[in-house]
């Protein structure tokens, strides 16, 4: 809404979250904006709102973190490529006991990470994704290997070359799906072994 009502006046705030505050502190802290006067009081009261729910939100950021390293198993879970703190501590929340699954696939297929068995002809293909199960880690382990496959794209140089192989084939959203499944796997692998994610081992969509 800052950047709807300032840009009507010709204000740009550069994008970026952190930019964004920068002017909004720069507000409350008395800077006079070259807008008429109900809009300027407007503008301080959303800035002041801006800066209440940016704090809160760093409040809880810590919060989560401090719980995050509190848990052994979060943090063991955090050494897998795309998994950061909030998706590690999310895994470990919903798995009470990871023996439950006899298998990394099966644990995959718990958080609908499979993709549907079709038939047509006599020939078998697989579809899209079950979408069964917890949808929030799942979401989570979405949105962590959406974010390598973006540095994939953008700086091939330091990405996993399987990723960018993997890019090279199939599409984005496809790619992103398979690495999810295959991050599945290496978290149950973690959470009933006990171990932590090594680069020297098998990477992260190794066969």
């Amino acid at each position: 809404m800052i950047r709807g009502l300032l840009a009507e006046f010709g204000i740009d705030i550069p994008r970026g979250l952190e930019r964004a505050i920068a002017m909004a502190r720069q507000v409350a802290a008395g800077e006079v904006l070259d807008v008429p006067e109900d809009t300027a009081t407007c503008i301080v009261e959303l800035c002041g709102q801006a800066l209440a729910a940016h704090e809160r939100v760093r409040i809880i950021d810590r919060a989560m973190l401090a719980s995050h390293r509190a848990n052994d198993v979060a943090m063991r879970l955090a050494t897998i490529p795309g998994i950061g703190p909030i998706g590690a501590s999310a895994l470990a929340a919903s798995v009470a006991d990871p023996h439950q699954f006899k298998s990394g696939r099966e644990f995959a297929a718990w958080l609908g990470l499979t993709p549907l068995q079709q038939s047509s002809g006599g020939k078998e293909r697989q579809g899209r994704i079950s979408k069964m199960g917890d949808k929030y880690p799942r979401k989570l382990l979405i949105i962590g290997m959406t974010s390598l496959v973006r540095r994939a794209k953008y700086k091939p140089e330091s990405a996993d070359p399987y990723v960018v192989r993997l890019l090279a084939r199939k599409p984005a959203r496809v790619a992103t799906v398979a690495m999810a499944n295959k991050a599945a796997r290496i978290a149950w692998a973690i959470m009933t072994r006990g171990d932590t994610y090594h680069a020297s081992a098998p990477r992260l969509l190794a066969a």
